[in-house]
């Protein structure tokens, strides 16, 4: 049970005041405690939309994790680091991190609930132990919490954003600068439900791109995220007219609006990328209980790093 006093009067919502104030529980975990009851402004259930009154005593009722009922899967995972508090594991392309209407087997937490037994709870039934996600078919590095408490450090360091992000990206066409930064809000999309695009009621997010290679009609691109938002690369590159190479949902046959040689080349270049060209290639934060500066390193996969190969030898 956890008790807050507000001191003065708030100007936001109720679930954006808690989740402010609690850096271990997410914004959408605030709404679902909400909605099932577990928090009480002095004694009653009140709606996530009212604001704080001076004076209002909160409490918020953490319940135990729901045990899990997904089934484990002897599924081959690259375990690149293991202790008792996390794992980092380096995940293939075509892997989704957890199960969902679809995909209900298969999924990565399936394979961890055989590899590593004692996963954490706080993310909820469906998703024991994952920190963050990445798509299903982008690969690379992927934080693990093995039990509750590292679950809620890491969750609270990710949303300070003291966990580093870098992915390698090819994306189409050249960006008019070296480095260049994308802040947009990212959300739903209004015309595709199943698509997230630059919208201006959707939440804030910061990509940082440095361009590491220059291709006859591409950059090889060094990403840095700085918030985690759902698709957030892909729609910030596309945003800028510069998708990422084979990312069937935001980029299909973008290649077509180029001409000439360039045209030849780009068309000859998607058909050496077998999947989107995003891989998370290094991953750095504080570990939970101890405080040791952490840091990993993923190089392209193979199917990545051959395409890339014959992009510089062509270029």
């Amino acid at each position: 049970m956890i008790r807050l006093v507000v001191e003065e009067t708030a100007s936001e919502r109720l679930d954006a005041w808690i989740a402010r104030r609690l850096p271990e529980v997410s914004r959408s975990q605030v709404t679902q405690l909400l909605e099932q009851g577990h928090i009480r402004i002095d004694g009653r259930v009140p709606k996530k939309s009212e604001k704080p009154a001076a004076g209002d005593v909160i409490e918020i009722e953490i319940p135990e994790p729901t045990p899990t009922h997904i089934g484990a899967e002897e599924i081959p995972l690259t375990i690149v680091y293991e202790d008792r508090d996390i794992v980092v594991i380096d995940k293939p392309a075509g892997m989704v991190v957890h199960p969902a209407p679809g995909h209900g087997q298969g999924t990565l937490v399936n394979a961890l609930l055989h590899h590593v037994t004692d996963l954490s709870g706080v993310g909820g039934e469906l998703r024991p132990g994952i920190v963050h996600r990445l798509d299903k078919d982008t690969s690379g590095l992927l934080l693990v919490a093995k039990h509750d408490q590292s679950h809620r450090a890491l969750s609270a360091a990710l949303k300070a954003r003291e966990i580093k992000r870098w992915y390698l990206a090819a994306s189409w066409g050249h960006l008019r600068e070296d480095d260049v930064t994308v802040d947009a809000p990212i959300g739903r999309s209004p015309n595709y439900r199943q698509k997230m695009a630059i919208v201006p009621t959707g939440r804030n997010a910061v990509t940082h791109f440095h361009r590491l290679e220059r291709w006859r009609g591409a950059d090889l691109l060094r990403c840095q995220l700085e918030t985690g938002r759902t698709h957030q690369i892909r729609v910030h590159l596309l945003s800028i007219g510069h998708p990422v190479v084979g990312d069937v949902t935001y980029g299909a046959n973008f290649q077509r609006a180029m001409s000439g040689t360039i045209l030849s080349w780009a068309r000859a270049f998607a058909k050496r990328v077998p999947r989107q060209f995003l891989h998370a290639t290094e991953l750095s934060f504080q570990h939970p209980r101890t405080g040791e500066a952490m840091r990993f390193v993923s190089e392209l996969p193979p199917e990545l790093e051959v395409a890339a190969q014959w992009a510089r030898e062509t270029s």
